[in-house]
C-alpha cells in the first residue's frame, strides 16, 4: 500500500506507519503541516485492510464538515493517494463513506452529546481527526467501545494544545501504562513541502499559535491575544471596493456595552470591519430595550456609505447574532430583518483565524472602528484559566473582539475561496 501513495514520505513517516500497527492506541502530534495526518491515513487504510468483520469502522471529527474537507477530500485526491483514491466513495453530506470496499461511520463531536451517537456499540477500528477538539467524555466513551478483542485499533491526530489539556496529561505522558504510541512531528519531518509554504505558514503564525502549531509545543497560552495587532498596519483610512457585504455581528448587551461590526469583503481579497455600532448604557446612563436595539442597527446600517460609490445604506447577507441573545434574535425577527443566524461560538478557533488574518495581512480595520481599535491591544488570555489546562480570553473590554470573531468565524464559507491564506492545510 505505501507503494500506491505517490508522495515522498520521510523516514519517520514511514516508521509511524509500521509501528501503529500493533499498538492499540496511535497518536500523531505537532506542527501543522508536518505529514502527521498522510502517514495516520496511510496507516488507518492498512489497519481498514486487516480490521475483522464484526465491528463498527468509524472515523470521528468536531463536525461531519471537518471530516469532509480535513480526511475524506485528501483521501479522494489521486495527488495524494494515487490509486487508491478511487476507492474511497462518500457523497456530502452523508454521514457513511465506502472505503477500500468497507463501510466507515462518520461521527461529528462538537459537543458531550456525542457520546449518544456511539453508546452501545462495538467498534473495531476507529479514527480520530484533531483529538484535542473531541470532549473528553466522548474519547473515554470511544475507548470503552474498542471491544474486538486485541484487534480493536484507534488512531488519533492532533496539533498540541495547552499543557494541561487532558489528552497530553492522561494518556501522552503515561502512554505506556495506556498502551499508547505517540509520535511528534515538525515541518522537517513531511519531505513534500515546499519550501515556500513552510516559510509563509512560519510568517502566518505568531506568539501562541506559532510554538503550537510550528514548533508543536503543548504550551500555556499567556499575555497578549492579537499580539501581531499593529494599527500603522492594520488600520486602514481608506477602504477599497467591497465586493461582498458579508455580514453585521452583534455582541449582545444590557449593562455591557452593544457592540456590532460590519465586515465585509473586498476587491483586494482581504476582509474589512467597514463600520461599527456601539452603546454602552453605563456611559449613557440608559440602558435600551430591544426594540431600540434592532431600530438603532437599522438606521445605522441605512448611513453606510459604499467606498468609491454614491451609494449610501447596506444590506449585509447576513445577521451574526450572540447565541445567547435570544430575546434580542426574536426582536429581529419580528421586525423582519433577514438571514439571522446565531454565532459560531468556537472561541480558541475563532481565534486563531483572526490571529492568522491579521498575521497574514488579510484582515483589516477602518479607523471608524473605534471600539474594536480600543480593544485588541488589551484582549488577553486568563492566566488563571491556563493554569487549569483552559485556553479563555479575560472576560472584560472584549464586545467588539467578540464581534470580530463572531462574524469572521461564522461567514468562513463566504470568504474562505476569495482570501489566499493558509488557515487550514493538510496537517
Amino acid at each position: 500500500m505505501l507503494r500506491d501513495v505517490p508522495l515522498p514520505l520521510s523516514r519517520r513517516q514511514v516508521a509511524s506507519i509500521v509501528e501503529a500497527q500493533d499498538a492499540p492506541l496511535a497518536l500523531w502530534s505537532g506542527a501543522v503541516s508536518s505529514g502527521k495526518t498522510i502517514a495516520s491515513l496511510i496507516a488507518f487504510l492498512i489497519r481498514l485492510v486487516a480490521a475483522p468483520d464484526h465491528g463498527l469502522i468509524v472515523i470521528v471529527g468536531r463536525t461531519l464538515q471537518t471530516i469532509e474537507r480535513n480526511l475524506l477530500d485528501p483521501l479522494q485526491s489521486t495527488h495524494l493517494f494515487g490509486p487508491l483514491a478511487r476507492h474511497v466513495h462518500h457523497t456530502t453530506g452523508s454521514t457513511t463513506a465506502v472505503i477500500l470496499g468497507r463501510t466507515v461511520h462518520l461521527v461529528g463531536a462538537s459537543d458531550a452529546r456525542a457520546e449518544g451517537r456511539i453508546r452501545g456499540s462495538t467498534v473495531a477500528l476507529a479514527y480520530v481527526d484533531e483529538a484535542t477538539l473531541v470532549p473528553h467524555s466522548f474519547w473515554m466513551m470511544l475507548l470503552s467501545r474498542l471491544r474486538v478483542g486485541s484487534e480493536s485499533r484507534l488512531l488519533a491526530t492532533t496539533n498540541p494544545d495547552g499543557p494541561g489539556h487532558w489528552l497530553r496529561r492522561e494518556f501522552i505522558l503515561r502512554a505506556d501504562a495506556v498502551g499508547l504510541r505517540h509520535w511528534h512531528f515538525t515541518l522537517d519531518d513531511n519531505p513534500s513541502m515546499d519550501p515556500g509554504v513552510v516559510a509563509r505558514l512560519k510568517r502566518q503564525y505568531t506568539g501562541l499559535w506559532y510554538r503550537r502549531f510550528i514548533l508543536g509545543d503543548w504550551c500555556l497560552a499567556h499575555g497578549a491575544i492579537y499580539e501581531m495587532f499593529d494599527p500603522d498596519r492594520h488600520v486602514v483610512t481608506d477602504l477599497p471596493p467591497i465586493r461582498r457585504w458579508l455580514c453585521d455581528a452583534i455582541d449582545y448587551g444590557t449593562v455591557n456595552p452593544f457592540a456590532d461590526l460590519l465586515i465585509g469583503l473586498g476587491e483586494d481579497q482581504r476582509l474589512y470591519a467597514i463600520a461599527e455600532y456601539r452603546y454602552d448604557s453605563r456611559r449613557e446612563h440608559r440602558q435600551m430595550t430591544d426594540a431600540e436595539y434592532s431600530r438603532a442597527r437599522r438606521e445605522w446600517l441605512a448611513r453606510v456609505p459604499h467606498p468609491h460609490s454614491n451609494v449610501i445604506g447596506v444590506a449585509p447577507e447576513w445577521t451574526v447574532v450572540d447565541p445567547s441573545a435570544s430575546s434580542f434574535i426574536e426582536q429581529l425577527h419580528r421586525d423582519g430583518v433577514p438571514s439571522i443566524t446565531p454565532a459560531d461560538n468556537a472561541v480558541v478557533d475563532g481565534i486563531r483565524q483572526v490571529s492568522t488574518l491579521l498575521s497574514a495581512d488579510r484582515l483589516r480595520i477602518h479607523r471608524s472602528c473605534a471600539g474594536l481599535i480600543d480593544e485588541l491591544p488589551g484582549y488577553s488570555w486568563d492566566p488563571d484559566a491556563a493554569e487549569k489546562g483552559e485556553d479563555k480570553p479575560v472576560k472584560a473590554n472584549d464586545h467588539s473582539c467578540d464581534a470580530l470573531r463572531y462574524g469572521i468565524r461564522t461567514t468562513e464559507a463566504l470568504w474562505r475561496p476569495h482570501v489566499p491564506t493558509l488557515l487550514e492545510v493538510a496537517a
